[in-house]
């Protein structure tokens, strides 16, 4: 479900990777930090924990908007690969030789 980045309303429910549930009930205006409600397995918990008693971070928030920040980053490599791939997949098949595509590639990376 895609979140707008200046408001949220409402209650929005999600059941992360590895057993972590988050529950939405604050509005947000203007990049306002939005406190949540998360519930975590232990192991999850515990590790957060650990990061922040060893002063990997500073809390736990800190911590879980790191993560989320990745996975968002990654998301967003994974579309552009998937982007290039459908692109690849749409400009059908080649009769060239291996010589005749090694030159093609050779010629654009000189242009």
């Amino acid at each position: 479900m895609p979140i707008n980045d200046t408001t949220l309303k409402g209650k929005t429910f999600f059941q992360g990777l590895s057993g972590v549930y988050l529950h939405q009930s604050v509005i947000k205006t203007n990049n306002i930090m939005i406190r949540q409600s998360i519930s975590l397995t232990e192991p999850n918990n515990n590790w957060l924990k650990d990061c922040v008693e060893n002063k990997e971070c500073s809390s736990k928030s800190e911590l879980v908007n790191d993560l989320i920040r990745q996975a968002r980053h990654q998301q967003t490599e994974i579309d552009l690969v998937r982007l290039k791939l459908e692109k690849a997949e749409k400009s059908g098949f080649t009769t060239a030789t291996k010589a005749e595509i090694l030159e093609q590639s050779k010629s654009l990376l000189d242009a």
